[in-house]
């Protein structure tokens, strides 16, 4: 949402991280011969180069946890306006530059908040955090995936814009060296969690082009992703290169993938993070009547509402939360009649809605075009939500497979067993 900032605390995540990898069991870990990680793009960390963490004892495990590191500023921070975005410098990119965008981000806090960089002289996202303190690096590695979704990035040449920000007084010092994607990044400096010192850890991954690496098994498979945001792709024929410079309102970009390859990327700002906000909406009209239900109640019902209820008249337009080709857009509901105002209706629609905007940005005909022959689904917001996989089945004319809610995850670590 524009000009509201959206952080996270560090220090939680990586007790969630370290909480997790101590429930497996001892003996699988100590096997781990390599690690992969992957994580959410575009956001930004930042810390003191060899002060990032300290590693501790936990019971009988050793494990990190972050020192003289900044909260996570998320891609959902909203404090980069339209209005700041354009007083920037273009990019020497193919990809436009976004609000919640690292480099965004930096030259926000250059131009608001310049004591705060001063406090730091290394960055990455949070996945790139967490290798370089595994590893203990002195400064930072970002494989290409990460970089180019931060901004200012150019994938041919696989550089930074340094020449253009430097001229803007950016402070090129935050900018990490460069790997290719499945590179590794270094080994572990101690033992963690029960892996080995000295286990390989691969640069860290983008989190989209892990889930579309796990389930994508055929070129002519197109990966449809309703989480937080919703995401639909397909990976470009090999040779492929996309043009130097944007064009003005294209809603697809072109995300550098593995091998040099890209995937053709409709990457909504609206998914399961609006059907969220409906269900916030209806729990504090409840609570504005003096009633108390919890929201799991208040989803269940709606689903349930929106299942007997197969088809509307009403029109919802879901972008409550703008989109990168179109910042400035809003939410709409349209076609309103009498007879479709009941919970079913509006939740039907509102599913519909979601669905054929991401139609809209990467429509069936242009699949076709390039040989997509069926969709995988993935993501938690589609795997719990069945008004959503029906919307899929009606609107896209491919037969539709689903995926694991953990295809990040295993992505990395299947490009990690590629690297062998």
């Amino acid at each position: 949402m524009e000009g509201v900032g959206k952080e996270q605390n560090v220090s939680r995540i990586i007790q969630a991280l370290s909480n997790f990898l101590a429930a497996l069991p001892r003996e699988n870990l100590k096997r781990v011969s390599r690690i992969g990680i992957s994580g959410q793009m575009h956001g930004v960390v930042f810390w003191k180069a060899n002060q990032g963490c300290h590693w501790i004892n936990s019971g009988d495990l050793r494990i990190f946890e972050p020192r003289e590191a900044s909260h996570l500023v998320t891609w959902e921070d909203g404090r980069c306006t339209t209005e700041f975005l354009s007083s920037l410098p273009q990019p020497h990119s193919h990809l436009s530059l976004a609000t919640g965008f690292g480099c965004a981000t930096i030259f926000w806090y250059l131009q608001n908040r310049k004591d705060f960089l001063q406090c730091y002289d290394a960055a990455g996202t949070i996945q790139d955090y967490v290798v370089s303190m595994l590893c203990g690096l002195e400064r930072p590695k970002m494989s290409v995936q990460n970089a180019a979704s931060w901004g200012y990035f150019n994938t041919r040449t696989k550089t930074w814009n340094v020449d253009l920000l430097e001229a803007s007084g950016f402070p090129i010092v935050l900018l990490p060296d460069i790997e290719d994607s499945g590179c590794i990044a270094g080994k572990l400096s101690c033992e963690w969690c029960g892996i080995s010192h000295g286990t390989e850890v691969g640069v860290a991954l983008g989190d989209f082009q892990c889930s579309v690496y796990s389930s994508a098994s055929e070129s002519t498979d197109a990966v449809l992703n309703v989480s937080t945001s919703a995401q639909l792709t397909f990976s470009m024929p090999e040779g492929f290169q996309p043009e130097d410079v944007p064009r003005s309102g294209e809603a697809v970009a072109y995300f550098p993938y593995f091998n040099n390859r890209y995937l053709a990327v409709a990457a909504s700002l609206n998914g399961g993070n609006v059907v969220a906000s409906f269900v916030a909406m209806l729990s504090q009209w409840i609570s504005d009547l003096g009633l108390n239900i919890p929201d799991s109640e208040i989803y269940a019902q709606a689903i349930k509402a929106a299942l007997s209820q197969s088809e509307t008249c009403l029109t919802v337009c879901p972008t409550l939360f703008g989109e990168r080709h179109t910042p400035n857009s809003h939410a709409s509901v349209s076609n309103i009649a009498a007879t479709d105002l009941s919970l079913g209706h509006v939740t039907r629609a509102l599913c519909r809605g979601i669905i054929k905007n991401l139609h809209a940005m990467l429509p069936s005909h242009r699949l076709q075009e390039y040989g997509v022959k069926r969709i995988i689904g993935s993501g938690s917001a589609l795997a719990r939500n069945e008004v959503l996989r029906q919307e899929v089945e009606k609107i896209f004319p491919f037969p539709l497979v689903y995926g694991n809610d953990v295809d990040s995850a295993l992505g990395a670590a299947l490009v990690m067993i590629k690297q062998r």
